[in-house]
Formats: C-alpha cells, structure tokens, sequence
C-alpha cells in the first residue's frame, strides 16, 4: 500500500441531515501580505481569474467513521471563474494546519509561513463569472489537507470549472474548522487495522455524493451553485484521494471521469461502465508489472477510454503542491523532479484529461504532450 501511504514532504442552517456553513474568509490577510520570499504557487494558465469560498457541511445522518460519536463533517474550498478583482488572496492554509503539516511530516527546518503565508492566486469571495462549467471533485492524499492541491484547484478554476477541493474530517495532520477547532488526524491511530485503507476510500466515496447531493440537488447550499453543470461532474485525488475516486465513480454513476495520483486502489470487477479514467503515476512504482499490483489488475478492469501514464523522477509527494513549496523554503531531500516541474506535469494532465472528457476539448489531447514533457511515460498496454 505504498501509494496511499501519508503524504511525507509534502452562516449555519439546519436540513434534512445537513448543516453548513460559508465561510467568507474575512480573516485572510490583505493580499500585499499573503506570500514570503520563495513560497509562491505557479501563476494559472487559463484565462479566467479565480475566485474562491469555504464550505462546511455536517452529514447529521451519518456517522463519522474515525470518531463515531460525531456526524461526519467535511470542509470544502470551492474556486470558480471570477470576474477581474483586487481583492483579498486566499490564503494557502492557516497558521495551526501548517504547523500540523510541518510537524506530522517531519519538514525539519520549514517555517510555518512558508505553508501558511504561500502566495496563491484566487480571491476571496471574488463576483463569479455567469456561465455554466463543469464540476471538479478533489480528494487529497492521506494525511494531507485540501489545500496540498491548491495548483491544479486554481489551474482548473482558470481554465472554466468549479472545483471542490474537500478535506475529510480526521483523515489529515490538521484541518481547521470555523471558530479555530483543529481536526487531527484520528484516522491516523487506526491506519495499521486490516480494511482501514478500504474503509477510508469507502467513506470518501460517501462523502463525495453527499457533497454532489449538496451541490447540485434541489436545495443547493452554495450560493453559486448555478454555475455548476450537474451533466459533467468529475473526480480526481492523490494518493488515497485517487482510490477514492474510482470508489465514488463505483457507487455514483454522476461522476463521469475520474484520475488517480499515485494512490493504490481497486475497480469493481464489472468497471465502471465506459466511463473515461487516467491513472498517473510515479514510473517504476505504478510501471506495469511494477511495485503496486493493483494499478495491473485495475488497468484490465477499466473498459472505457483510459490512459495510464507514469512520471520519470517523480515521488510520491510530486502529485502534490507541498512539495514544490518545501523546496522553495530549503527543506532537504529534493526529488530528482523539480517541484514546479512536477506541479506543472500534474496540473496540465489532469486539466487535459477533464478539458478532453468533460469539455470535448483536445487542446492538446493527452497523446500529443509528450513532445512538452518528456518525463512523462505512457504504458498503454
């Protein structure tokens, strides 16, 4: 289970089981003030500015997995295509989840504002552009919090889509939900019981419909939810971000395509239908015949179009963006593939796929890249 190991650099209104929360994010600091020195995201390449708000939903119908006594919380960062603005940056992550970040991945010598401070690019609570784009989910790896895929969230953003960057509840070195309560990771204390990992990607898999429930349903809690075109819903995740996905694509016919990071998973023995799949991985560890089996079974079970691509001098952590960030704050223990490198790589693949799939668009389709990014391998079988 190497691939869904922990990522190591790198208003309230009660109804029918459900409460929520947006939360304006009038506490980020003014954009002047946002980044440091040598911490600072890749610039998007689309042609929208991004817009961003932060959802808290409680799943009072359901238990939390990890901590039985609570409903099952997740908080939920949405980015959107936004109109020109100057407002206020979003903050990267806060203060206490970067020192929960920093400390449970042992970045030895990262200071906490090298996370928190990062400069990003979407504004908070920025006036959405009028249109109807394609929905985004995205899951992160275990341990990791949402906001390790805030590059390729804001990529997807920029380039015409609502994203749902989602952080589940307990599963992560910290997540700060509103009034200052840390989530730590209660997951971690079971992670080493048999069928923990499946019960992980199971109950992410639950949490995605519930969300899509909560988006696009009759009573969507999201004040921009019209923006969402409820016909062309994706999924993608990191590590067990990337299980999760194909395991909400098993129980959720309403994701159409799904991508997985770098996360050993499992596809029902019957697929998932003729629905597209794109598996990007580290080569040599998710190479076929390599060192996680499951990608080889997996890749026979999907029937639809499907791509299984692999990065030369790629880690684990290079599908993230917390990567780079360590770099650029000095951590020790660089990859062979430079982090803006790998966030570039991963943010444009996975843009192409959803633009290919959900958009109908080539620009260029996943087999003419390889001329732009030489590390990328295809294993095509």
């Amino acid at each position: 289970m190497r691939a869904v190991a922990a990522i190591m650099l790198a208003l309230t209104v009660p109804a029918a089981g459900l409460v929520w929360a947006l939360d304006s994010e009038t506490t980020a600091p003014p954009r002047s003030a946002v980044s440091t020195p040598g911490t600072q995201l890749p610039t998007p390449t689309g042609s929208f500015t991004v817009g961003r708000n932060v959802l808290h939903l409680v799943d009072a119908a359901r238990q939390d997995p990890w901590t039985p006594t609570q409903s099952r919380e997740l908080l939920v960062s949405m980015y959107y295509p936004a109109q020109q603005s100057e407002g206020v940056r979003a903050p990267y992550a806060t203060d206490e989840e970067s020192r929960s970040l920093i400390e449970g991945a042992g970045l030895t010598g990262v200071p906490v504002q090298a996370l928190s401070k990062a400069g990003t690019h979407a504004v908070v609570d920025a006036a959405p552009v009028d249109g109807s784009y394609p929905l985004v989910v995205l899951s992160p790896g275990f341990t990791a919090a949402r906001f390790t895929l805030t590059a390729v969230s804001e990529e997807l953003a920029s380039r015409g889509y609502v994203v749902a960057a989602v952080d589940h509840a307990g599963e992560s070195f910290g997540t700060e939900f509103p009034g200052g309560r840390m989530s730590p990771c209660v997951a971690c204390e079971r992670i080493g019981e048999d069928g923990a990992f499946t019960l992980m990607a199971e109950t992410r898999a639950r949490d995605t419909s519930f969300l899509l429930d909560r988006l696009t349903g009759p009573a969507p809690i999201w004040p921009h939810a019209n923006l969402i075109d409820a016909t062309r819903i994706g999924m993608a995740g990191h590590s067990i971000g990337g299980a999760s996905t194909a395991a909400a694509m098993a129980i959720d016919a309403r994701v159409r395509a799904g991508v997985n990071m770098d996360g050993s998973f499992q596809v029902p023995a019957d697929g998932l239908g003729e629905r597209p799949f794109l598996m990007l991985g580290v080569d040599g560890q998710t190479s076929p015949g390599g060192g996680d089996p499951s990608w080889d079974e997996a890749w026979t079970r999907l029937h639809g179009w499907k791509r299984w691509m692999t990065v030369v001098g790629a880690e684990h952590d290079s599908f993230a963006d917390t990567g780079t960030l360590a770099e650029q704050a000095g951590a020790s223990g660089k990859t062979a593939l430079p982090g803006n490198r790998a966030v570039d790589i991963t943010r444009t693949y996975v843009a192409a796929f959803f633009d290919q799939h959900l958009r109908g668009i080539a620009r260029p389709s996943l087999d003419d890249l390889a001329s732009t990014f030489p590390e990328v391998r295809s294993n095509n079988q």
